[in-house]
C-alpha cells in the first residue's frame, strides 16, 4: 500500500482565499454605491446569518412527504421575511401550489423517493404535492415597452442526503446544501436587497419585470422547475431566466444532459450477484467511455461525459453522489492459511493497480478543502472469521466532478474482477470454494445498482439509456460465462430509468443574455476573457430551455462543483458576495433599468 504522507499543519490546511479582484473598467457611482454595500462587514454578517439559518433545514428527500412539507414550508418562511423588507413597489412574495398535471410531461421526473416497503408503487403526484409549493417573488416593470427583456431568477432549497448542519468557519460556511443550493438562494435575495436600498437613491425603478424562483425538487429529477415552466401565465412574466447553481462563478448558455439508472439482479442459483454487478460496472464504465470519446460538440470541447456508480446495495446515498465507502468480504468457510492470504493481498494489489492506471491515485492528491490526501488509503484489509474483509475508501462528490474525485463503487468493482480472475489459483491454495459477498446483503435478495450517465447534446437521451442498458447486459453476460451459465445478460439484470432523466441542451453563446452577462461579470471584475462553453452538469435550466426553444437560458452561481454533494460541501462567503454583486448588475442591465460600462 502507499506510504501515507504526513498530515500538513492547520495553516497549511486552510483553503487559500482567492485574490480579490477589481472591476473592470471605469465604475459609476452605482456600481459604487452596490460594491460599497455588498463589501461592508455587516453585508458579509448578513450574508453568513441568512445561509446558516436556511442550511439548518434539513430539506432532503423523504418518503413521508409531511416531513418534506413542513422542511420546506419553514425555509420558505425564512425567504419571505427576508423578501417582505426589501419594499419594491407592486412587488409581492407568492406561494405557487405544484401542479399534478406535470405527472403527464414528458420531462416529469418519477417520485422514487416516496417509495417504501409498506408502499412500493410510491405516492401519486397529487398526493406527493398535496399543499407543497414553490416561493416567487414577482416585481412589476414599470415600462412594459422599455428596452431590456423581463427576467426571472431561480435556485432551488433542496438537498441531497446525508443531511449535515452548518458551520461557520474562515469565511467558509460548511453544512449540506451551503455550495448546492442554499448559497445561491442567498446570492439572489442579497441582490435584491442591495438593489432595494440603491435604486431609489439613484431615482431607478425597474423597466421590466424581474421574477424570483426558489423551487423544490431539483436534486430529485426538477418537478418543481417543471411545474413553474409549464405556467403559461407566469411565463408572461419573463422573456429569459438565468438558473443560480454551483457553477463557480461562470456563466453558461447550456447543459450537458444527465439520466440515472437503476439495475436490478436477480441471478440464478450458484451466482454471485455481487460479482456480477463488477462486471456490469465495468461494461458501463467502457460504454461511458465510448460515448465521451463521440461528444464533439463546440461548447462542449472538454467532454464532460462522466459515468458515475452512485449506490450498491447498502452502500451509497444518492444516484448522483459518488460512493465514498463500500464493503465485501472474500469467504472460505474456514480459517485461511498464510498462502492464501497473501494470494488474495496480491489480487487485491493487482485489481488497485489497473484501477490506478485508468483514474489515477488520490492518494497522492489533495484536497483543497482539506489540504489533506482526498484518499488516506485506497482500502482496508483484515481477517474475519472464515475470511477476510475489504473496506474500499473513495473520496464522494457531485458525480460531474468524478475525474477530480474517487468512486468506491467502481474501484471495488476493479477489486472483484481482479479476485475472480485468479479464483482458480486462491481455491486451489485454500482448499475450499471463495466466496464475495457484499456486506449487509441479504443472500437470495435482489441487488441494486444506482448510478448516472452525463452527456452532451451530441446524443439523444434514449440512445444513452438503450446503450447503458446494453452495456449492463453485455456485463451480465461475460460473469455468467464465468460461471458456465448460458443465460442471456436480460434475464438476470433489468435496467430502469425511473429517476432524473436531463436531457442536454445548447443555447446561443451570443446571446443578448449571455453579452449582458458578460458585461456585468466585467463590470463586477472576475469575468475571464476565455470562449464560452457549457456547463458541464445538468440542472432545471434545461426544463426552461426544452420547454421554451429559442428563449435566452443561462445558468450561474457561487460555490465549486468539486464540493457539491460531498462530504465536506461548503462555500467561500466571498464567492457568494460576488454572485450578489453580479446578479444586482445583470438584473439592472438585463431589464434595460440601467446600463454599466463594458462591451455587449
Amino acid at each position: 500500500m502507499p506510504k501515507k504522507k504526513p498530515s500538513p499543519p492547520a495553516a497549511a490546511r486552510r483553503p487559500r482565499r482567492p485574490a480579490a479582484q477589481k472591476p473592470a473598467g471605469p465604475v459609476t457611482p452605482l456600481l459604487r454605491e452596490i460594491f460599497a454595500r455588498t463589501r461592508r462587514p455587516d453585508f458579509q454578517r448578513y450574508l453568513a446569518d441568512l445561509l446558516l439559518e436556511i442550511c439548518r433545514f434539513d430539506t432532503t428527500p423523504n418518503p413521508d412527504v409531511g416531513v418534506m412539507r413542513e422542511r420546506e414550508d419553514a425555509c420558505f418562511r425564512v425567504l419571505e421575511r427576508e423578501l417582505a423588507t426589501l419594499g419594491f413597489a407592486g412587488a409581492r412574495a407568492e406561494r405557487r401550489a405544484i401542479n399534478p398535471a406535470i405527472e403527464e410531461h414528458r420531462n416529469f421526473s418519477l417520485l422514487h423517493f416516496t417509495k417504501t416497503p409498506e408502499r412500493p408503487a410510491g405516492l401519486s403526484a397529487a398526493e406527493t404535492y398535496r399543499d407543497r409549493h414553490n416561493l416567487l417573488y414577482l416585481i412589476p416593470g414599470t415600462n412594459a415597452a422599455a428596452r431590456g427583456q423581463s427576467v426571472a431568477v431561480n435556485a432551488h432549497i433542496d438537498v441531497v442526503a446525508p443531511f449535515f448542519p452548518p458551520r461557520l468557519k474562515d469565511g467558509i460556511v460548511s453544512g449540506r446544501g451551503s455550495c448546492d443550493d442554499k448559497g445561491p438562494v442567498v446570492a439572489i435575495i442579497a441582490a435584491l436587497k442591495v438593489l432595494a436600498a440603491v435604486m431609489p437613491a439613484a431615482g431607478l425603478k425597474w423597466n421590466r419585470n424581474v421574477t424570483g424562483m426558489f423551487v423544490i425538487e431539483e436534486e430529485t429529477g426538477g418537478n418543481g422547475s417543471l411545474s413553474l415552466a409549464i405556467d403559461r401565465d407566469l411565463r408572461k412574466l419573463y422573456d429569459s431566466i438565468i438558473v443560480n447553481e454551483c457553477a463557480g462563478l461562470q456563466i453558461y448558455p447550456a447543459n450537458r444532459g444527465a439520466v440515472w439508472y437503476k439495475a436490478a439482479l436477480r441471478v440464478p442459483a450458484g451466482v454471485s450477484p455481487f460479482e456480477l454487478s463488477a462486471f456490469i460496472h465495468e461494461e458501463m464504465e467502457k460504454e461511458g467511455v465510448a460515448i465521451r470519446a463521440e461528444s464533439r460538440h463546440p461548447l462542449f470541447p472538454q467532454r464532460p461525459v462522466q459515468t458515475c456508480h452512485g449506490i450498491i446495495g447498502p452502500f451509497g446515498e444518492h444516484p448522483s453522489r459518488i460512493c465514498g465507502r463500500v464493503r465485501f468480504t472474500v469467504q472460505f468457510g474456514r480459517r485461511p492459511d498464510e498462502r492464501t492470504e497473501w494470494l488474495v493481498r496480491d489480487c487485491l494489489e493487482a485489481g488497485l493497480a489497473a484501477y490506478v492506471g485508468l483514474y489515477g491515485d488520490k492518494t497522492k492528491v489533495d484536497d483543497p478543502a482539506t489540504g489533506r490526501p482526498m484518499v488516506a488509503r485506497h482500502y482496508d484489509f483484515q481477517r474475519r472469521p472464515g475470511g477476510f474483509e475489504v473496506v474500499v475508501h473513495g473520496a464522494t462528490g457531485h458525480m460531474g466532478s468524478i475525474r477530480e474525485r474517487d468512486g468506491a463503487i467502481t474501484k471495488c468493482a476493479t477489486l472483484v474482477r481482479s479476485l475472480v480472475a485468479s479464483r482458480a489459483k486462491i481455491e486451489a491454495a485454500a482448499g475450499k470454494s471463495m466466496l464475495l459477498l457484499l456486506d449487509g446483503q441479504p443472500a437470495g435478495e435482489t441487488l441494486v445498482l444506482e448510478g448516472g450517465q452525463g452527456f452532451t447534446p451530441t446524443h439523444h437521451i434514449d440512445d444513452v439509456m438503450g446503450r447503458m442498458r446494453a452495456a449492463a447486459e453485455r456485463g451480465a453476460e461475460a460473469c455468467l460465462r464465468r460461471f458456465g451459465r448460458t443465460e442471456r445478460g436480460a434475464e438476470v439484470v433489468t435496467v430502469t430509468y425511473e429517476k432524473l432523466h436531463n436531457v442536454a441542451f445548447d443555447g446561443d453563446p451570443d446571446s443578448p443574455s449571455m453579452r449582458h452577462a458578460i458585461a456585468s461579470a466585467r463590470a463586477c471584475g472576475f469575468w475571464k476573457e476565455e470562449p464560452v462553453r457549457g456547463w458541464t452538469v445538468s440542472c432545471d435550466s434545461r426544463l426552461f430551455a426544452m420547454e421554451y426553444p429559442g428563449m435566452d437560458v443561462l445558468t450561474f452561481g457561487p460555490g465549486e462543483l468539486a464540493v457539491a454533494h460531498s462530504d465536506s460541501e461548503h462555500i467561500r462567503l466571498d464567492d457568494v458576495r460576488r454572485a450578489a454583486e453580479f446578479l444586482a448588475v445583470f438584473l439592472l442591465r438585463q431589464t434595460g433599468t440601467a446600463v454599466f460600462p463594458g462591451r455587449t
